[in-house]
């Protein structure tokens, strides 16, 4: 029931939306499309409402809702700069960041509740947490809630697997009884009601890989019963299974796992999702999976003698804004005081690398120590510079072209640097610092056109050419 509440203002009428808690699950799926639904932005947050209350809202909104899965304190806040309203975690990607092992169930509880209260404290956007099979009987499952609630969680999706629990695409999948699947989520609403929480229950059962598909069907509906607010059947195997759940309980929000890369579940688009009758998307292995193939590539690319190409890793300076060092120091300042004023220019910066460094004389005489405040003894280091009446002044006004092909024919890069800037080419390709780069321009600086300077292959049989153009 709506309830209604008089404002200040005898022209303005607030009505309070109820919270949303499933219904009892009817047997029929002929009002699922006639249910109304509401629509309400999504605050973050940035309203003062909880964490639930915000992903509560976005359940009542229409449409199918992506959300991501991070694994830690970064990859969340790289969600929430993406425009995502909300994210999971994932068991499988904080067992794999964490602990470098499988997701078999060797991560403890203690281990999964404080990644999550370093993700939950990074992002305005609320979190639904991985929370396994609630780490044992009912009553570690209270317990399990309540550190949910009390690490920021908006939700978390409980499941029916027996110990060790393990991912649901996995083989050797085993669940517990109907009976204690149901008393799991009864003591998961217990829990919160004692907490005065409203978080967020997923009631998530693994039975059709372990069992079939018509158990998985009851035990969503059982689920849905005892309380839960989402539900959730993991690896079903095709659009007909999908749409099967999606008619078991149609007031119940449902929820889908898109597992990236070859999962038992068919990969559909949003809109079909939607059309289906799914309301929370969650994307599990997009960010860890990547993440692997690009530190792979980059160790590849440092092993064969070279950097990672230009293109593939974000500058210092955007590392600095994604990392929040700049928000930092605008905050810094309004602390300082004259005796404890912030460098403008904190740690590295883009000037850090300037090949002119200015170093204070470290011998410092004391009888002049007075005077050495207001006229420091420095010492200038000068990097080589080429003579403007040498060959090779002219040399500044043309480039350098760098070129690495790998052994399967592919490019890895292909890029341009001044010609006389000889530190930047071996910043580019480490493996070029043996070569004698200057002697090879001197030789080919009063030639006109291009000319190829070196072709040879390195230790990791990638081509690299180098090209004056």
């Amino acid at each position: 029931m709506t309830s209604f509440s008089i404002s200040p203002n005898p022209h303005s009428l607030h009505l309070t939306p109820p919270i949303f808690h499933p219904k009892i699950c009817a047997t029929s799926s002929s009002n699922r499309r006639s249910i109304i639904t509401f629509s309400y932005p999504n605050s973050g947050g940035d309203d003062g409402a909880t964490p639930a209350e915000s992903l509560r809202r976005l359940l009542r909104a229409p449409g199918a809702h992506l959300g991501p899965a991070c694994f830690d304190a970064l990859s969340a806040k790289l969600v929430h700069r993406a425009g995502f309203d909300f994210c999971f975690t994932t068991g499988f990607g904080i067992s794999a960041s964490r602990l470098g092992l499988p997701d078999t169930g060797l991560i403890s509880y203690g281990e999964i509740v404080d990644q999550g209260q370093q993700i939950t404290g990074a992002v305005p956007i609320p979190v639904i947490g991985d929370a396994d099979n609630g780490y044992g009987n009912p009553m570690n499952v209270k317990r399990t809630v309540r550190g949910y609630i009390q690490a920021g969680f908006a939700g978390l999706i409980l499941e029916d697997q027996v110990s060790p629990k393990a991912c649901g695409h996995t083989q050797g999948r085993e669940v517990v009884s109907r009976e204690e699947a149901i008393m799991r989520i009864k003591a998961a609403v217990d829990a919160r009601k004692e907490s005065g929480s409203d978080i967020v229950i997923v009631a998530r059962t693994d039975s059709r890989q372990a069992v079939s598909l018509e158990e998985s069907l009851w035990r969503a509906r059982a689920l849905g019963n005892a309380g839960a607010d989402v539900l959730f059947i993991d690896a079903l195997a095709s659009k007909e299974e999908m749409e099967a759940f999606c008619e078991v309980c149609p007031q119940v929000p449902k929820m889908a796992n898109m597992l990236e890369g070859g999962g038992k579940t068919p990969i559909l688009s949003p809109n079909e999702l939607d059309d289906i009758g799914y309301k929370l998307v969650a994307y599990p292995l997009s960010l860890m999976g990547v993440s692997i193939r690009a530190m792979q590539d980059a160790l590849l690319a440092i092993k064969g003698g070279r950097m990672p190409p230009p293109g593939s890793m974000p500058s210092f300076e955007e590392l600095k804004e994604i990392l929040g060092f700049n928000a930092y120091y605008e905050e810094e300042m309004r602390y300082s005081t004259k005796s404890n004023k912030p460098n403008s220019q904190k740690g590295y910066s883009s000037t850090s690398n300037s090949s002119y460094r200015i170093q204070q004389s470290t011998q410092i005489d004391p009888d002049k120590y007075n005077q050495s405040a207001q006229n420091p003894n420095v010492e200038v280091v000068i990097p080589e510079i080429f003579s403007s009446r040498s060959s090779f002044s002219g040399i500044w006004s043309r480039k350098l072209r760098i070129k690495i092909t790998g052994q399967d024919g592919v490019e890895r890069v292909d890029v341009r640097v001044p010609a006389g800037f000889l530190d930047g080419i071996t910043n580019v390709v480490p493996a070029l610092g043996g070569i004698n780069i200057k002697e090879l321009l001197d030789d080919a600086a009063l030639e006109e056109g291009g000319k190829q300077l070196l072709d040879f292959n390195d230790t990791m049989g990638d081509r690299i050419q180098v090209f004056l153009e």
